[in-house]
Parts: C-alpha cells; structure tokens; sequence
C-alpha cells in the first residue's frame, strides 16, 4: 500500500472519530496518535486533506450539531453548549458566532422566524432557503459574477 494511500485511510479514521465523538473532549494529540502520526504531521495531513486544521474541523462539527438543537429543541444554549462539548459558555458564544455569523440566541430566534415564514410559502421556496451553501460561516459568502 502506498504511504500516502495509508495516511490517507488514518486521516478518514481520525474524522470518523471526530465526527462521532465531537462531544467528548478530544485532543490533537489523541486524534494524531490515533492516526499513528505525530502531532505536527497529523495537523499538516489533514489540513492538507480536508482544507481546514482538525481544530476547526471539530469546532465546527460541534457548531453544526448546535445550530440543530437551538433550531430543533426548547434547551437552553448552557444545555446545549455541554451537550456539544464544550465546558465554557463564553467559548460556546464566541465559537458559535465566529462559525455561525450571530449569537446562539439570536440564531435561534431567526430559525423560529423562518420556521413561521416557512409555514406560509411553498415548499420549494422553504427548501431553497434551507440549502447550504459552499461558504459554510465565512464572511463574504457572496459568488462573484
């Protein structure tokens, strides 16, 4: 098997992992030692590989899982920020806005917004507000042309 073949599978293992366990406090030293690489190679491998540090991958799995709990459920942002884990509601807040663009509070009072809006428009126009975009929480999220 070529080397870069196997980095390759290690690196997907890794994000498997992080993908399941992204509530559990997990580090880049478990993840990289998991992938059987050392710390500085694991993070240049998978920055190289999915286009973005395993940190910030994480981060925003953790976001992503948030944004569906303040959009699907009555818990509150402190439930739902040990519920992603994270210990820090500040960190929580920051995080979520960086990804997200808005707070966690005023993101879930746009959803409920939308949700009322939604309730009076046809589905295709609902589902086409609700289709992602390629510039997930990045500023300038605008194509050019």
């Amino acid at each position: 098997m070529a080397p870069r073949h196997a980095d390759n599978r290690r690196l997907l293992r890794a994000r498997d992992a992080m993908d399941r366990r992204y509530a559990e406090a997990l580090d880049v030293e478990q993840l990289a030692a998991s992938a059987h690489m050392s710390r500085a190679h694991f993070i240049r491998s998978f920055r190289d590989a999915f286009g973005e540090t395993p940190h910030r991958y994480l981060q925003r799995r953790r976001m992503e899982r948030a944004m569906a709990l303040l959009r699907d459920t009555d818990r509150s942002v402190t439930e739902i920020c040990l519920d992603v884990g994270l210990a820090s509601l500040g960190t929580f807040s920051r995080t979520f806005r960086d990804v997200v663009g808005v707070s966690p509070t005023a993101y879930r009072a746009r959803e409920r917004e939308r949700a009322a809006a939604r309730a009076r428009v046809p589905n295709c126009i609902a589902m086409a507000w609700d289709r992602p975009t390629s510039t997930f929480g990045e500023a300038g999220g605008d194509l050019p042309g």
